[in-house]
């Protein structure tokens, strides 16, 4: 049933194209993570009980020998890896609980965390995007922890990802919590679906990025870069 069930879906055209047509290229179909209404049926041990079963049908597929001292306990440490670690993103409980507080210095000007590094999972294969998240805002009244908004990059990026929809979650996020337009996010990653398999390049890296309110502005990004470059 799954196969006939895969196998439909890969029927589906998208802009004209099917999914064996658009094989590697680069998707983004939603601005939010595709969950499905049940995705939190089971719990998280049961998840965990699950994962562990099938990924030891897939070691078993590719030949491999579950009764190997160092491979038996492989299945355990993937389910528990997925689903508290490099997953624990889609989990909405993990959401971080931000506290603001008023801008007491009256420091009316952008803000700028950069070099926050993340590690996420490319949505197509499974494999790391690696990368450096900068961060700006400028106050609304409000101040966030510094400590939170590597916090809110981290939350999002452990999930299987698209960069852009990455990028577009931060912010939406930022713009919710400070209560402003004024926050640009920049994302420069790179992609171990591109780096080592397809077309295994592995000198490029991916920019993306998103500048709200002010920063929408020539000189306000020409100012932010300047920091960045600094």
């Amino acid at each position: 049933m799954n196969t006939e069930t895969i196998s439909k879906k890969d029927d589906h055209n998208l802009n004209g194209f099917t999914i064996e047509d658009i094989g590697d290229d680069h998707l983004f179909t939603n601005l939010e993570t595709p969950m499905k209404a049940n995705a939190f049926d089971m719990s998280n041990d049961e998840k965990k009980q699950r994962i562990s079963i099938l990924f030891s049908e897939i070691m078993d597929v590719l030949g491999l020998d579950l009764t190997d001292d160092s491979l038996k306990g492989t299945p355990n440490r993937v389910a528990k890896m997925y689903v508290e670690e490099i997953f624990s993103g889609l989990d909405p409980q993990n959401k971080p609980k931000i506290a603001l507080f008023d801008n007491k210095y009256q420091y009316n000007q952008m803000l700028v965390e950069k070099n926050i590094t993340f590690y996420s999972n490319c949505e197509h294969h499974f494999v790391p995007i690696i990368g450096k998240a900068h961060i700006a805002y400028k106050s609304s009244g409000k101040v966030i922890g510094l400590s939170k908004l590597n916090r809110i990059v981290q939350y999002y990026a452990k999930r299987p990802q698209v960069q852009e929809r990455l990028t577009n979650q931060i912010a939406n996020e930022l713009k919710t919590v400070l209560d402003t337009e004024d926050v640009a996010v920049i994302i420069d990653a790179k992609h171990l679906c591109v780096s080592s398999r397809g077309v295994k390049d592995d000198t490029s890296a991916t920019v993306t990025s998103f500048y709200g309110g002010e920063f929408n502005s020539s000189a306000k990004i020409a100012e932010l870069q300047n920091y960045l470059n600094n």
